[in-house]
């Protein structure tokens, strides 16, 4: 089974989604499953985990609806305040549903950097490792030694790095980026997204070698079996197509044995996020 571990869904709304610049017009409209199940048939995709992009727990609640409807989504990754008081019961009533598989923040946007090692928001991780929730961490470089500082304070909890972080793709800057990521991966529950790199580099002029130094550091880091192939589709779509984007893991990997493929693109996936939507059939949409 081949599976995307990271892309979004919306529908477009101008006043919501304020962070879709006028340099980003290509992503101000709508998109969701049907165009996305299309892009997966062409390029050998069977299903996928539909990340959130806002924050609100309509945003979660719409992403759920989506996946009941379309089996080619097999887990979502939504939203909930996890600073929030009445978190554990928040996390209780979202226990029942199956294809929800866990949570994120948008943390990059932030602007304390030390803000995952807040009493508040480090109370509601501990929240989610008791209801066996992961997490997607989406951070900026910067942000790495909070998020090191996090992980190494929850030793049992699942954590993904989403896009590695946001290395500087288009400046090369790689020492500091390198040596977080590096610390992260020390830690055996922290696994890495090989996803949102394109829109790191140079838009229009990319090489898939501007990407084999950083590339380099998480394979050497992590290692084949935690490191996770995400399309960040749609959007990737800012600086390539869905096949672009894919084709550029496959070509680095192409020397890696087929074992180590299948985990990278799906297997390690499915393990990391534990779907109990894992159970129903094979998706056949498309």
């Amino acid at each position: 089974m081949r599976i995307d571990a990271h892309q979004h869904f919306w529908r477009y709304q101008p006043r919501r989604d304020t962070w879709i610049t006028d340099e980003m017009s290509v992503l101000k409209r709508d998109f969701l499953p049907g165009e996305l199940i299309a892009e997966m048939a062409k390029n050998l995709v069977d299903r996928s985990i539909a990340v959130q992009a806002d924050q609100s727990e309509h945003e979660t609640q719409f992403l759920l609806e989506l996946a009941h409807q379309h089996p080619t989504i097999a887990g979502v990754v939504g939203w909930t305040d996890l600073t929030a008081r009445d978190l554990p019961k928040r996390l209780e009533y979202y226990l029942q549903f199956d294809k929800l598989c866990g949570f994120r923040h948008i943390v990059q946007a932030e602007p304390d950097d030390q803000f995952m090692l807040r009493e508040d928001f480090v109370r509601g991780i501990e929240f989610l490792k008791e209801c066996s929730f992961t997490y997607d961490i989406l951070i900026y470089a910067k942000q790495l030694p909070a998020a090191i500082g996090l992980v190494e304070r929850f030793p049992e909890q699942r954590f993904v790095i989403d896009h590695m972080a946001k290395p500087a793709i288009r400046t090369r800057e790689i020492s500091m980026w390198s040596q977080g990521m590096r610390a992260l991966a020390a830690n055996p529950n922290v696994h890495c997204k090989l996803s949102g790199l394109v829109t790191e580099a140079d838009w229009r002029r990319w090489k898939p070698d501007d990407f084999k130094p950083f590339l380099d550091v998480v394979f050497e880091a992590f290692g084949t079996n935690r490191l996770m192939f995400g399309s960040d589709w749609p959007v990737c779509l800012l600086a390539g197509t869905y096949q672009r984007v894919k084709d550029l893991i496959v070509g680095y990997t192409a020397g890696l044995s087929e074992s180590e493929k299948d985990n990278i693109f799906g297997l390690n996936a499915a393990r990391f996020y534990g779907w109990r939507a894992l159970r129903h059939e094979p998706a056949t949409e498309g």
